[in-house]
């Protein structure tokens, strides 16, 4: 008997092995991509750190336990009853020249800029998870695919985790991408997945790159970690500055609340918008993610004009309910001196009319409607 366990441990070990040797667990850093990792003031002990002292927990729990937890934990209205509101905006026939941005639901933005075409963390898959059916997009919110994009500038990511840099979508745009801009150490598995050295772009937090025609793309300062599988930390975690002649947008990645934002302020200036990361909290990684509140807070700490609530909408990472980000960025958001900007999934926003745009709460209405209601967007097509 015990013969028999001992290789039935040692199958499974060997199965997880060869599992994670698949192509979309990414690939570690080596030769000059690894030596620049080395020499990064921030890369110390053998891992990237954040600008200051962030514990990924803030419990005495192991992660196991944790894991454990949210396996058994199952509260209620984690995940929407009916599929959400959405726009399935055409977005090849859009007007280049328009400055606009699109929401893709959670993390993912497309932007037009200056006659330039961004897309920030595309998740177009099924599952934004290591394996499948564990963390799948809630109905109503996956509605764009590579084929929806046209030729894209600049793909950036803003780090690895699989909610963020989703194999499937980057392979699938690989054909219409320029460009890729993301942190130290993600560039590697881009070169395993086949991409063009020359257009892969990795950089540390404070790297500038020019796009053209006064588009700038800054890797700014984040606070929080990474990781694809076992490893955590080996590759670099970060937010987006994307300037043009005629605008300051800015992009958090994943963020815990820090210093960092009125640092950025100082350094950059006013921003015309902002999109922070205000969900998946929990009090067990306050560190790491951002309440709705204090998404508000570095939103008037950035001086911005125009505040956009993200990293919701689209996934159940935490134990919240799926719309309570949404109702209190809402709240916290009075009297403040932005506008908050909430479009649907796929609604096209003009840079130059999102201050004087009259957004809904749809999220109020979708816990309601027992079925999905569509609005007219920018040169869109409902869904």
């Amino acid at each position: 008997m015990l013969y028999w366990i001992l290789a039935i441990i040692m199958l499974l070990v060997v199965a997880v092995f060869a599992y994670l040797q698949l192509p979309k667990f990414g690939s570690a850093a080596a030769g000059e991509r690894l030596e620049a990792i080395k020499h990064a003031a921030n890369y110390q002990n053998g891992e990237f750190t954040n600008e200051i002292a962030t514990p990924l927990f803030t419990t005495d729990k192991s992660f196991l336990q944790i894991l454990f937890e949210n396996m058994g934990d199952k509260p209620q209205r984690l995940r929407p009853e009916n599929p959400l509101p959405s726009v399935h905006t055409a977005i090849k026939q859009l007007d280049r020249n328009q400055d606009l941005f699109i929401w893709l639901g959670h993390s993912s933005f497309y932007l037009q800029i200056a006659g330039k075409t961004l897309l920030l963390d595309p998740v177009f898959s099924e599952d934004a998870a290591p394996v499948p059916y564990v963390n799948r997009p809630f109905g109503g919110t996956n509605i764009f695919n590579a084929d929806d994009f046209p030729a894209i500038d600049a793909l950036l990511i803003s780090h690895d985790h699989w909610d963020h840099l989703d194999y499937p979508s980057v392979m699938a745009l690989k054909p219409k991408v320029d460009q890729v801009i993301t942190g130290l150490g993600i560039g590697a598995s881009f070169d395993a997945w086949g991409f063009e050295n020359s257009k892969i772009h990795s950089g540390n937090w404070n790297s500038q790159f020019d796009l053209g025609d006064g588009v700038k793309v800054n890797l700014v300062p984040a606070r929080h970690y990474s990781g694809r599988s076992l490893s955590r930390k080996q590759t670099l975690w970060a937010g987006f500055i994307v300037e043009s002649p005629k605008y300051r947008l800015y992009f958090s990645g994943d963020s815990g609340y820090g210093p960092h934002f009125k640092e950025l302020q100082q350094r950059f200036g006013e921003f015309d918008f902002v999109a922070l990361d205000s969900g998946q909290y929990d009090a067990r990684w306050a560190n790491i993610h951002m309440t709705p509140e204090q998404a508000v807070q570095a939103a008037t700490e950035l001086n911005t004009k125009a505040f956009f609530p993200e990293h919701i909408g689209k996934f159940a990472l935490a134990k919240h309910p799926w719309d309570e980000p949404f109702q209190r960025a809402k709240v916290a958001s009075e009297g403040k001196p932005f506008t908050l900007v909430t479009p649907l999934i796929g609604e096209a926003i003009l840079l130059d009319g999102m201050l004087t745009h009259s957004y809904r709460d749809w999220w109020a209405e979708a816990a309601k409607l027992p079925q999905t209601a569509n609005t007219p967007a920018l040169g869109s097509s409902s869904n």
